[in-house]
């Protein structure tokens, strides 16, 4: 009777609260399981050919597995801020990878787990962080290699745990040549299947076998963690997510664009009285396009939380969800990574997976020193310059079309573009249309180089883009010229280069430079070495290089006392990014450009690119 009388009275003063959200104490547990740098295609669950994986398989079967889930970027630090804010990178200047500065959250936003933290729950995380903002004191309880649930204050805690295993990561595939010869793997290299725009080498069967039998140590580990939940009693009250913090690793896929870069594996494991709670069906598939920007506010529907407004992504699980016309596409980035710089946007969207090169001179292969470390890469690129390789090969290494347009359904690892196929032109014009319109809305603060954007942004990230909405969305305009013929784009181009606007400048003759293999309007170059006397660097070095790409200009002097004149460390990297791309692939010989680089620029990714032009 008494037990009755309390339930009653609760009903009374607290009823409206129990129908917003659940209370603490009948909160889920959350637990996200990341490994590092894997994208479905290594695991069979996923795709043909993967390793199996048992535990990660069990999570499945009690749960959902999701077909078209992705990463925004293909690599770690841009990708995991992304998580961890619910945000699109490029909206918040956190897009490159190493950052150059931390960004600060603005007001009104934070990291996700620390509006579970706000509401009771004990978050912690082991070990990797790799945020390009600040806030993370206030995300976690405990973020260490020792931090996990069983530090919560009492047993009746809800708890939000990420584990992340490394076993996977791409530095698994830098073995020694010894290595190759010496050590068997538990998968036969006979019987893999290299991807078509890879040699089909010993080398490079090796090296798939090696990293499915990596993907099964991540399984093993995936299956300790759940004994150590079920052994702690919690199992029954904890909702997993099993999922790649980024496509990888083989060639051609951590660090680029494509679908083996970005389409990640997700599981989500519930227990039995959420499957019901949800209507859910344990083991079944879920084909909603889903992306990281995403996983921050279900963790907070799944707890029954608000998501805030300033979060980009909307839940796809528990509470909250949002409807599935929410779910249809997902947006992909690709930057600085390290000291290899680019721009690249891409768009998933049913069977068709379109993607922007900005700066389509440069080749995907352009150097990236750790990319080259591993064994693969180095034969890859050797076999290029031998003339080994059929057209799908060589194209990692030659300049790209400025738009894709690949069918996943038929050409899964995209090596077949259908952007010039007149059959599939309306398909082009929609997703280009759509993602013109994303950026635009973001806006994207890529439209303005690293050196410029990041210190402008870097204490209100979200107030900089709404001042600069508009610019940034001429100048995507103004990017896009090269979608159109030269002779059709005469009197714009010709207008946005004699623009007093640097970037106007700066992105018309990044539009010039992709049609190397067009005839230019007769005004062009004049115009183009005029902007050689332009007040900003970059904007010298850029038109430097579209007249190298377009005519037989020589542009060493300019470049060369660009660097000279860098003022800021960023500033120095994209003109030696320019000066690696003229050495490697236009074979024009630069002689000591290390020399020029001021000397209190030469640290971090500048002196990546000084050691390799060395």
């Amino acid at each position: 009777m008494l037990r009755a009388f309390v339930i009653l009275l609760l009903g009374f003063c607290g009823g409206s609260l129990s129908a917003q959200a659940p209370s603490v104490v009948e909160r889920p547990n959350v637990v996200w399981i990341m490994s590092e740098d894997n994208s479905i295609h290594y695991l069979q669950h996923f795709f043909p050919g993967g390793a199996t994986a048992p535990a990660i398989e069990s999570l499945a079967s009690e749960g959902l597995t999701f077909r078209n889930a992705f990463s925004c970027s293909p690599v770690c630090s841009v990708a995991r801020t992304t998580l961890i804010t619910g945000c699109y990178a490029p909206r918040l200047a956190t897009q490159y990878h190493r950052r150059s500065q931390l960004i600060q959250l603005p007001e009104g936003l934070k990291m996700f787990p620390a509006e579970l933290r706000q509401a009771g729950y004990y978050t912690t995380n082991n070990s990797k962080e790799d945020y390009n903002i600040t806030g993370a004191k206030q995300a976690w309880d405990d973020s260490s290699r020792r931090a996990s649930w069983r530090g919560r204050p009492n047993p009746e805690t809800p708890f939000f745990h990420v584990q992340t295993f490394g076993m996977s990561h791409e530095s698994s595939l830098h073995f020694s040549e010894q290595v190759f010869r010496n050590e068997a793997t538990q998968h036969d290299p006979a019987a893999v299947q290299p991807h078509p725009y890879l040699p089909d080498t010993a080398l490079v069967r090796y090296t798939h076998a090696r990293y499915l039998d990596r993907m099964q140590v991540i399984d093993r580990a995936v299956e300790k963690l759940i004994g150590q939940l079920k052994e702690d009693g919690v199992w029954d009250n904890t909702i997993v997510f099993y999922f790649g913090d980024h496509g990888g690793v083989l060639p051609r896929s951590k660090g680029y664009i494509y679908d083996v870069g970005l389409h990640v594996p997700l599981v989500v494991r519930f227990p039995e009285k959420y499957l019901q709670r949800w209507q859910l069906v344990a083991g079944a598939d879920d084909d909603r396009f889903v992306e990281f920007v995403d996983f921050g506010p279900t963790v907070l529907s799944l707890a029954g939380i608000e998501v805030p407004p300033l979060m980009d992504g909307q839940p796809f699980l528990g509470e909250s969800t949002a409807s599935d016309d929410q779910f249809t596409e997902a947006l992909g980035y690709a930057d600085r990574f390290d000291e290899k710089i680019d721009m690249t946007r891409s768009l998933h969207r049913g069977r068709y997976h379109y993607i922007r090169n900005y700066q389509p001179f440069y080749p995907d292969g352009l150097q990236n020193n750790y990319r080259y470390k591993m064994l693969a890469y180095q034969q890859w690129r050797g076999q290029f310059h031998a003339g080994m390789l059929n057209s799908s090969q060589t194209a990692f290494f030659e300049a790209r079309p400025a738009e894709l347009l690949f069918d996943l359904q038929h050409d899964p690892f995209e090596v077949n573009n259908l952007a010039n196929d007149p059959e599939f032109s309306g398909i082009l014009r929609d997703l280009r249309t759509r993602l013109q319109a994303r950026l635009k809305a973001l806006p994207d603060l890529s439209l303005f180089p690293e050196s410029i954007g990041v210190p402008a942004a870097a204490k209100d990230p979200l107030g900089f883009g709404n001042a600069q909405q508009t610019r940034i969305g001429k100048l995507l305009e103004i990017a896009d010229l090269c979608l159109s013929s030269p002779s059709e784009i005469d009197s714009a181009w010709q207008q946005a280069v004699t623009s007093d606007d640097p970037w106007q400048k700066y992105w018309a003759l990044t539009a010039a430079a992709s049609f190397a293999d067009q005839p230019l309007p007769t005004a062009w170059h004049a115009l183009a070495k005029q902007a050689l006397q332009a007040e900003q660097p970059l904007v010298r070095g850029r038109a430097a290089v579209m007249l190298a790409v377009t005519s037989e200009f020589d542009p060493r002097a300019i470049l060369t006392e660009a660097v000279e004149q860098a003022t800021s460390e960023n500033e120095a990297l994209l003109l030696l990014n320019e000066i690696v791309y003229l050495r490697d692939h236009l074979a024009i010989p630069f002689v000591e450009v290390s020399q020029c680089v001021p000397e209190e620029f030469r640290k971090g990714e500048v002196a990546r690119r000084i050691e390799y032009l060395n």
